[in-house]
């Protein structure tokens, strides 16, 4: 018997939108991230739509630079709501779409998220999902009492055993823990209480989570690394892995690689679901679509567009915008060429 597949879909609802412009379009409301209201009509639109979850990525510094000068005050990607809290009020007003947000293992403690992400899965009745970052930004390191991050390895190394952590804290209580029986007083069975005492490396945590089991069991688990630690934290535990391959070459790669780490963690392939980005300009020709994607791309001021390229190419700013791109004075220095970038139009 053939058993029918189905893709699963998301929204990133990020600000308005990933497009260096969107703000300045017509119709939109330069002050809308701001807004539940707004957030309520993209999550209910989604969830009409049959989409499996919306998703809020999350940064806890402000990461646009002014460079070069003019730069940071034509973004608007610096303004934004904590998404947990509004996907807390999301949650009251959706019934089955997934409700997934971003949280740092960096500049977090394991039993703040695993009570935050248990009380969400809770509230919605079980769609919340946690998606695992490490944090990249010196602007983060900056709100958290250092100067510096810690070292790339090292983050990892914390992320790998803070997932842990939290994935014990939400085993605290069996399912069937909280029998509620008033007649003998009894309102929880004390056996089916679990204490984790984990001590590791980075972390020492007694438990149990204050928080019964949640509707799911547990949140599901999102990451997006691909590093080879971020990869190996995917394989171990994460349900569900945002990509971004440039072609379908690299994206299958990808795919075999990551899958092939799992049967050593004794997972299925199948329980995890890889999930490619796309930036979409919809129109009902192809002429439709590409004349709005251009109507943005005009949006974009100088400035702005030039800070995309600023980390890659340096500072553009004194050359005529429609020359040639510059040589770079040192030949050691055109590793640029071959570095992945995001234009300000969201695509690679």
């Amino acid at each position: 018997m053939t058993i029918a597949r189905q893709m699963r879909l998301g929204v990133s609802i990020r600000y308005l939108g990933y497009h260096a412009a969107a703000w300045r379009h017509p119709e939109a409301d330069p002050g809308a991230a701001s807004k539940l209201s707004h957030f309520i009509r993209l999550a209910q639109t989604a969830e009409a739509a049959k989409l499996d979850m919306v998703f809020l990525a999350d940064g806890i510094g402000l990461r646009t630079r002014d460079d070069p000068p003019g730069a940071l005050c034509r973004s608007h990607q610096t303004a934004e709501l904590e998404p947990l809290t509004l996907l807390s009020a999301l949650s009251a007003v959706t019934s089955r779409i997934g409700l997934v947000a971003t949280a740092s293992t960096t500049y977090n403690e394991p039993f703040h998220i695993a009570r935050k992400w248990a009380s969400l899965d809770h509230l919605s009745g079980g769609r919340a999902g946690w998606n695992i970052v490490t944090s990249w930004s010196e602007a983060e390191a900056w709100n958290f009492n250092r100067e510096q991050h810690m070292d790339y390895d090292l983050r990892y190394e914390r992320a790998a055993e803070f997932v842990e952590v939290v994935k014990g804290l939400w085993d605290s209580w069996e399912g069937d823990a909280l029998v509620h029986d008033k007649a003998s007083g009894i309102f929880f069975d004390q056996s089916k209480l679990h204490w984790l005492n984990h001590k590791g490396k980075h972390f020492q945590v007694r438990g149990p989570l204050t928080i019964a089991r949640t509707p799911q069991g547990r949140p599901i688990l999102v990451q997006a690394g691909a590093s080879e630690q971020g990869l190996e934290i995917a394989a171990q535990s994460a349900d569900v892995v945002y990509t971004g391959a440039l072609n379908l070459d690299s994206a299958k790669a990808y795919y075999v690689n990551l899958k092939d780490r799992m049967a050593k963690y004794g997972r299925a392939r199948d329980d995890l679901k890889i999930m490619p980005g796309i930036t979409l300009f919809i129109g009902q020709t192809e002429e439709e679509a590409q004349a709005k994607y251009k109507q943005l791309n005009d949006l974009v001021e100088p400035e702005l567009g030039l800070s995309y390229l600023y980390s890659q190419m340096g500072d553009l700013s004194a050359y005529p915008l429609d020359g040639p791109v510059p040589e770079p004075k040192d030949p050691a220095s055109a590793a640029w060429r071959r570095t992945t970038w995001r234009s300000p139009g969201g695509r690679t």
